[in-house]
């Protein structure tokens, strides 16, 4: 056993009692139904209907930031793509028996958040070019990272993981 395990291991059980916790609230019907709409908008939709409505809403000044988004999200696809293949971490609802699903995911691994990922990512670049636009996407964001815990789907570390890297790519896309 490497001095590093028992650490590792204590911090499993941190992130599995944390996500069932709040797995828990998911018993509620209107907030089970609520976290399922949140993160079916995070799914994409929600962030594609923003991109559009910016276009309509200011048609020349929006090309730039829709651009950035696109760049960036699909930096943010390639990036979890890769790391949860190489990760192959279960989600929660497989390994811990009393978390439930809440929702079907779309894919087959937990780490990092996907959805978070994006989340961040998108509303930091959108947030760069329309700082209205930061309270209520950062608003957003926290829903759809909280969405994937209560529904089962992701541990703790992988929204934390997950939200990092999507700052990070951000970040990176403004120096590039």
């Amino acid at each position: 056993m490497s001095p590093l395990e028992p650490t590792l291991l204590r911090l499993q059980r941190y992130d599995e009692r944390l996500c069932l916790a709040l797995n828990g609230a998911s018993r509620y019907l209107t907030i089970l139904h609520l976290f399922r709409v949140v993160s079916r908008l995070g799914n994409g939709i929600g962030w594609y209907a923003l991109m559009l409505a910016l276009l309509l809403e200011d048609a020349p000044g929006a090309l730039l930031p829709v651009l950035h988004m696109i760049v960036v999200g699909v930096a943010c696809t390639a990036t979890y793509s890769v790391l949860k293949r190489g990760t192959g971490r279960r989600r929660p609802y497989e390994v811990v028996p009393a978390v439930s699903a809440g929702a079907a995911p779309l894919d087959a691994f937990s780490f990092p958040s996907g959805h978070t990922l994006h989340a961040v990512a998108f509303t930091l670049v959108a947030a760069s070019y329309y700082p209205a636009l930061a309270a209520p996407l950062a608003a957003f964001a926290l829903l759809v990272a909280a969405s994937r815990v209560v529904l089962g789907l992701h541990y703790p570390s992988d929204v934390l993981a997950g939200a990092a890297l999507g700052a990070v790519i951000a970040g990176t896309s403004f120096w590039i």
